[in-house]
């Protein structure tokens, strides 16, 4: 039994093999074939922050593998009345066979696994998001190949996103460089762990320049809406337009893991580009949280 917290919970041999086995699956199911290992089996989906991508994903990864999940909002278990973390990871663990929480605190998902008995997916936290990182390297992977050696650009905040995205610099041995506004840093235990693969810049051009891939997300994530006039103002200069994207390779693909604000840190005409695998990038949650289910239940196939 294990849990998959962040990517480094993956060796980087494990990682490379969750992005093949999503491929096979993804063809799999494209061809309509019935592969049901989870038949009878209990997806139990702890939602703390909402999500659109996240939950469609994980619901339909069940419902394709003969399996079924049971979704979890704040109204509809006891941790919004005050029950223990620990007490929830108890009673939950002894009814459905695997979780996924998606939450605010890191610390919340940490201690919710030492007290499952069954494993534990981080769907989101504030430090990592590491289901879409899974998706963001198949997407890469489909259209470019392998990300070891590529050069990505980080544009905008410091946050969950760009954590996991230091994690898969060092797993996969790519370069990335993260261009952020003053004070909004990712933390630096983060990219201690992944120094000799992550350059820290305040300047987007030097960034974006010859990349090979182009990523960013919203200015003020969820629960940072207070934040949103000063944050607005520090990035402003940091928005993936059609000028910035051109100093990119003549190759580069654009991702941004959604919702996208249109006009914020990002342009319309970044979106739409030809270059911008954004939807190929959301569907590949299901294809990717679907290997990493499999693995975490079944092992290695």
């Amino acid at each position: 039994m294990r849990h998959f917290l962040s990517l480094c919970d993956l060796a980087p041999a494990e990682l490379d093999y969750l992005i093949r086995r999503a491929r096979v699956l993804k063809a799999m199911r494209a061809a309509g074939s019935v592969y049901e290992p989870l038949r009878n089996r209990t997806l139990g989906m702890v939602f703390e922050k909402s999500s659109t991508r996240t939950r469609v994903a994980f619901e339909v990864a069940m419902a394709d593998f003969g399996g079924q999940a049971i979704f979890l909002s704040p109204h509809d278990t006891q941790l919004g009345r005050g029950e223990p973390i620990e007490d929830t990871a108890r009673v939950l663990s002894r009814m459905v066979d695997i979780i996924m929480v998606r939450t605010f605190e890191h610390e919340k998902i940490q201690t919710f696994a030492r007290y499952s008995r069954v494993p534990v997916i981080n769907g989101l936290t504030d430090m990592f998001h590491p289901c879409q990182l899974l998706a963001d390297v198949l997407t890469f992977v489909e259209h470019r190949g392998e990300l070891r050696g590529r050069r990505v650009a980080w544009v905008g905040d410091g946050n969950n996103m760009c954590h996991s995205y230091v994690n898969a610099a060092m797993l996969l041995g790519f370069e990335l460089r993260i261009a952020c506004p003053q004070g909004y840093a990712p933390a630096p235990a983060v990219l201690a762990t992944a120094a000799a693969n992550v350059t820290l810049c305040h300047d987007p051009r030097q960034a974006v320049r010859d990349a090979d891939l182009v990523v960013t997300d919203v200015w003020a994530s969820m629960g940072q809406e207070g934040e949103s006039n000063a944050r607005m103002a520090a990035f402003r200069p940091f928005q993936v337009d059609e000028e910035l994207f051109a100093l990119a390779g003549s190759d580069a693909l654009f991702m941004h893991c959604l919702p996208a604000h249109r006009g914020e840190e990002v342009t319309v005409g970044v979106m739409d580009h030809a270059r911008s695998v954004v939807w190929d990038e959301a569907e590949n949650r299901l294809h990717a949280q679907k290997a990493l289910i499999e693995l975490l239940l079944c092992g290695v196939q």
